[in-house]
């Protein structure tokens, strides 16, 4: 009886145990169901939410703003200066634009704030500021047309860049900080040269050139300037300083001599006080005073509120509902970056002149009827041969239906200019570095690397003598290297001969100016390669002027921008790293970057050297 009371005892016990176990679960089940559901519903409602406060912020950022009355238009000259403006609302939303100052966007509002009643004038903030010399100089020179309307330009800094201090020098009252700077110290340029770093790993570069002046391959046969690029570069650097100390000179009254004897003494680090007797600037303010300064040139009382007005907000405000079907359009063409055969990883689609795409875009305005004229905005330092001559082909097509003007920016030079030759017309700014018509060839030798310093052994089977060409385990022999340099040297004489065509010029005189010589746009209007010096609106009237549409055309901007939305799907997952690299890099950016893809470009090139590294 006890051992059945047990018995008893124990399977209800269990029993218990197993109910109580099943509703526990159950319990347990329940309640993490429920707590799952309220979490992913919680979640749902914040995104929704977070969704609709994305659009309402991207709605409100795309709406056609309102300016009101006695309004500055204020450009930060800070970041890196983009040539086109990017519609990417969500990044201005995110804080990724790293204060970028786009030139066409830049200009373009300066230009309508110069006719609009409700903009008062012009203030520049001065920052640290990356830009090549020549859009500095078509800024400056949109800020002076400005200025011709009798409103006032006023520029605030703590620290003035060279460059942007050429471009605040036109300003009526230039304002620094009390312990602020203004780096006045004339251009420099620092090659980087790889050849000993690469030797350590046991790499050799096998170099094919043709051009006295071709400088790109240096950076791996030398370790110093070759005296034929030491003089090319002293001679377009002392251009482009000579064009800023004759802007400088002329808007603050300095005398040229004097301004190159204060470079000489390093203005950087020169008290403000004395900045101020040397009249390169006019007072010294901190920033709330600077902004004290602004409302009484706006002609408000101190305690109202000053109306500052970006770029961005004053086109979106100015801008006419233009759709890519307007009539009489002049097209303008933006193609900036490297020029390649493809797409290379290790850029962004914002850097580089893809050939297949540039030829399809040409087939395309030629084929538009409302495209009577096309303008080609180019700033590139070159690439891939063969991409520069296959974007020939096509723009020479497109000439043949329609007028093809090229304004060229900071640069245009190797198959930039290659290029350029197909075009009807060619405007530069007078600092702009174009030319170096020369070809060369570059491949790396990684068999002291493989084989020293790996203990890699290779051994192989052929059927012909040249069956192996191109291996990686072994350098060049002669007659492989007399076949690319004879490779080499068609593809400059093609290069030429594409110039002496679109130039009127015999071909002896364009290899005497070519030889891979870079020029700077002043220098090379009066050896022929330039037509005349100009802004992108200059190009854009006298491509209208060429199909006599006077002033009844309305420039619209191609290729066609895709929506932001589309954009973002599509962007490159390394967009955001390359912009805080390019950032943290500066002047080194584009070396380093070259050099990271080397290996996965054409073999023959038409460029500068990277990079001018003008600073």
């Amino acid at each position: 009886m006890c051992t059945f009371a047990f018995t008893f005892t124990r399977r209800g016990l269990y029993a218990l145990y197993i109910n109580s176990t099943s509703f526990i679960m159950k319990e347990f089940i329940k309640n993490v169901f429920s707590s799952a559901l309220g979490f992913f519903l919680a979640l749902g409602l914040i995104c929704l939410i977070g969704i609709i406060f994305l659009i309402g912020s991207i709605a409100s950022t795309s709406s056609k703003p309102t300016i009101k009355s006695n309004s500055v238009l204020y450009i930060p000259l800070s970041g890196i200066m983009q040539e086109q403006a990017v519609d990417d609302p969500l990044s201005q939303l995110m804080g990724n634009q790293d204060g970028s100052l786009a030139l066409n966007q830049a200009c373009q509002a300066i230009k309508a704030a110069k006719g609009m009643s409700a903009i008062k004038g012009i203030y520049l903030e001065a920052g640290m500021m990356q830009s090549d010399p020549a859009s500095l100089e078509e800024l400056r020179k949109y800020l002076l047309d400005f200025k011709k309307s009798g409103k006032f330009v006023l520029s605030y800094g703590e620290t003035y860049t060279q460059g942007g201090y050429y471009v605040c020098s036109v300003a009526d009252k230039i304002m620094l900080n009390p312990v602020g700077e203004v780096d006045w110290k004339g251009l420099s340029t620092q090659p980087m040269f790889f050849k000993d770093m690469l030797q350590k790993f046991g790499i050799k570069m096998q170099v094919f050139k043709v051009g006295t002046f071709k400088s790109a391959v240096e950076p791996f046969t030398n370790t110093e300037m070759s005296e034929a690029n030491r003089k090319q570069v002293t001679e377009y650097l002392g251009s482009i300083w000579n064009n800023f100390v004759a802007g400088v000179s002329a808007s603050r009254k300095i005398p040229v001599d004097s301004l190159k004897s204060y470079a000489d003494q390093f203005m950087g680090f020169a008290p403000a006080q004395d900045l101020v007797k040397k009249h390169m600037v006019d007072t010294l303010a901190y920033i709330d005073d600077a902004k004290s300064v602004l409302k009484r040139y706006v002609g408000i009382d101190e305690d109202d509120k000053l109306n500052l007005v970006s770029p961005s907000e004053l086109t979106a405000y100015t801008k006419d509902d233009v759709s890519t079907t307007t009539s009489n359009q002049v097209a303008v063409y933006y193609a900036a970056g490297d020029i390649v055969d493809e797409d290379v990883q290790g850029y962004t689609n914002q850097s580089l002149i893809c050939a297949p795409k540039v030829v399809k875009d040409m087939a395309s305005l030629a084929d538009n009827e409302d495209v009577k004229a096309v303008v080609l905005r180019i700033n590139s330092g070159g690439g891939s041969a063969n991409a520069s001559e296959q974007i020939w082909h096509a723009i020479k097509e497109l000439s043949k239906q329609k007028p093809v003007v090229v304004s060229m920016g900071g640069m245009a030079a190797s198959g930039a200019y290659y290029m350029s030759s197909a075009s009807q017309y060619i405007f530069a700014e007078p600092t702009t570095l174009t030319g170096s018509i020369g070809i060369f060839g570059i491949i790396p030798d990684v068999s002291g690397l493989l084989k020293d310093k790996l203990g890699l052994k290779f051994d192989g089977v052929k059927t012909n003598k040249m069956s192996d060409f191109g291996n990686i385990s072994r350098p060049f022999n002669e007659e492989e290297k007399a076949l690319l340099q004879h490779r080499i040297e068609r593809g400059y004489n093609l290069f030429v001969n594409r110039v002496a065509g679109g130039r009127k010029m015999k071909q002896a005189q364009v290899d005497s100016i070519g030889q891979g010589r870079v020029w700077t746009g002043e220098q090379a209007i009066k050896i022929g390669l330039v037509d005349r010096l100009g802004t992108l609106e200059d190009a854009i009237a006298y491509a209208a002027k060429l199909v006599n549409m006077g002033d009844k055309y309305t420039p619209v901007e191609y290729p066609v921008a895709q929506p932001w939305y589309i954009s973002l799907i599509n962007q490159e997952k390394d967009s955001y790293y390359e912009s805080r690299m390019r950032a943290m890099l500066g002047i080194y950016y584009e070396p380093l970057k070259w050099l990271k893809t080397v290996t996965r470009q054409s073999v023959i090139q038409a460029r500068l050297p990277y990079s001018p590294n003008i600073y």
